[in-house]
């Protein structure tokens, strides 16, 4: 293995990290323009809120299932390679689903998306990793950290502001060119064969990462849905099984896709952990959100996108601060303090986020999140790959790309499950207690708790009516986001607890990763005996 300098960078270093946090911005911001555009593709699809949820996680399956798999070809066969390759396939992924004429064509087209970003994303951080090394990695990864995250606060913004002129297709199109710039700059600028490694890639591992995180997610979405119980089992069964496939074969193949010896670090495991809560939860915030702002304030496209921009800006912000206070005060303080504004802001939405909120108050909860999340963002991807040699670069960046794409899918899916099983239990609750209740038939009830989209069409069929539907709608929406956003609670305060026990503090977080770096460097073939 080659070593590298403690305190690094690569030639036109300025320009090489504009070009992957360029490349990072295409999949961040694929990955967010979806969700403004929800409610107008429920309408033209006649979708349920299942399929809405599949649609908005789609991209989230098909990089948080791949990353790992493609981190590792990528250590093997060249990063700059699966970086070209996935800014290529991007841009025929965006024009499918751009013109999409159906639920089943976006579906496969964002999930096509997602395996391309899973080429390229991960690759992103593993040259990071490789290329700058000591303070100066901290400052690149807090600028990738932040901007990928504003990107992805910003993406509902130019989704909105799009669909005021054009139809939904357009927010899946806008990408393409930024696709382009940034396959050809890719080309041109970033090195090629950094500290890969010549160990053969664990194939049959990864082909089961792909099928354990799959079988999970789609699980999570199918299991509110009336019917389809048994297939949520059976796909639940399936995440069951090959995960324990998964660490079994880790355990026992001579060259790993995840090697477990390094991911039983505490500030790779703890902070892997960390990282799928904090990004998570943004993530699935700005999914509910969009969703609320539209249906149940009556938002337009635009306002309701632009409503996501102070979580970007403070992201932005607090992000070069973040940097700061892991050198000084250490990883286990900077992840705790962003975790009390991310509770600071979910609590603000679980408590305020009613009919009659004011924007100023949604602004609020947005721009503590986005400080949480800055804050949050740095360490949590720093300790990944400062745990990890060089060479194994891909394992680090792989997993920290499913700090956000798997914490984004396990959390959208779940929110979006809560939202979906609230909506229609309250819709029901309504129906049966109303007085013309007899009235009511069984293929009306299923289109009123199918989706809120469903209902305003329904709506719109009986004018008579329409004030009643709505206003029982709005009702359920706001009954299942509820749900949504004490469940995100209780999971934040889960990931803080976590944190707060099981992560080093700074001077004990400073000695396990020079111990870590002498025993991958060669130096020392001692076991560390890690306290607690």
């Amino acid at each position: 293995m080659t070593t590298v300098d403690r305190h690094t960078a690569p030639a036109r270093a300025g320009l090489v990290l504009f070009v992957l946090i360029l490349v990072a911005s295409v999949a961040n911001l694929n990955l967010a323009v979806a969700n403004v555009a929800l409610p107008e593709i429920g309408r033209d699809f006649d979708a349920s809120q299942t399929q809405l949820n599949l649609i908005a996680v789609a991209y989230s399956l098909g990089l948080a299932g791949s990353v790992l798999y493609l981190g590792a070809l990528g250590d093997r066969y060249g990063r700059k390679l699966l970086l070209v390759l996935g800014m290529a396939l991007s841009i025929p992924a965006c024009v499918i689903a751009g013109f999409a004429p159906n639920f089943e064509v976006l579906f496969g087209a964002r999930l096509l998306g997602g395996l391309s970003a899973g080429l390229a994303y991960p690759t992103t951080l593993a040259l990071i990793t490789a290329l700058w090394s000591g303070a100066s990695r901290t400052k690149a990864i807090a600028l990738w950290s932040a901007l990928g995250g504003a990107m992805s606060a910003l993406g509902p913004l130019l989704s909105g502001a799009l669909l005021e002129k054009f139809q939904w297709g357009s927010v899946f199109l806008v990408t393409s060119p930024l696709a382009l710039v940034a396959l050809v700059l890719a080309a041109a600028f970033v090195p090629a064969h950094v500290n890969e490694t010549t160990d053969p890639v664990d194939n049959l591992g990864g082909i089961v990462s792909v099928v354990f995180i799959a079988a999970l997610v789609l699980s999570i979405n199918f299991a509110p849905v009336d019917g389809m119980g048994t297939v949520a089992l059976g796909l639940g069964a399936i995440a069951l099984a090959a995960g324990a496939v998964f660490l079994v074969r880790q355990n026992r193949t001579s060259f790993p896709l995840f090697d477990l010896k390094i991911a039983r670090r505490r500030t790779f495991w703890v902070a892997a952990l960390a990282g799928i809560i904090v990004f998570g939860s943004l993530m699935g915030v700005i999914f509910v959100g969009q969703q609320f702002l539209q249906n149940v304030l009556g938002y337009s496209t635009l306002a309701a996108g632009a409503s996501t921009l102070p979580a970007a800006v403070a992201m932005v912000l607090v992000a070069p601060q973040s940097a700061k206070l892991v050198e000084h005060r250490g990883s286990r303080f900077t992840l705790l303090l962003g975790y009390v504004f991310i509770v600071l802001g979910l609590v603000m939405a679980w408590l305020t986020w009613k009919e009659d909120v004011s924007y100023a108050v949604v602004a609020i909860s947005y721009v503590l999140l986005g400080i949480g999340v800055g804050l949050a963002g740095t360490p949590a991807s720093r300790s990944l790959t400062g745990s990890v040699p060089v060479d194994r670069a891909g394992m680090a960046s792989g997993t920290a790309d499913l700090q956000r794409d798997l914490g984004g899918a396990i959390m959208q899916s779940t929110l979006g499950a809560l939202l979906t099983a609230g909506y229609a239990a309250s819709l029901t609750s309504q129906i049966s207690s109303s007085p013309e209740a007899s009235n009511i038939s069984a293929e009306t009830q299923s289109i009123l708790t199918k989706s809120f989209s469903s209902a305003t069409d329904l709506a719109s069929s009986y004018p008579q009516y329409a004030d009643q539907i709505i206003g029982a709608a709005k009702q359920a929406f706001l009954d299942g986001d509820q749900m949504s956003y004490a469940a995100a609670i209780i999971v934040v305060l889960v990931g803080a607890v976590l944190v707060f026990f099981a992560f080093p503090g700074r001077d004990e977080e400073k000695k396990l990763l020079a111990q870590y770096h002498s025993i991958d460097a060669g130096r020392s073939a001692t076991p560390i005996d890690e306290p607690g």
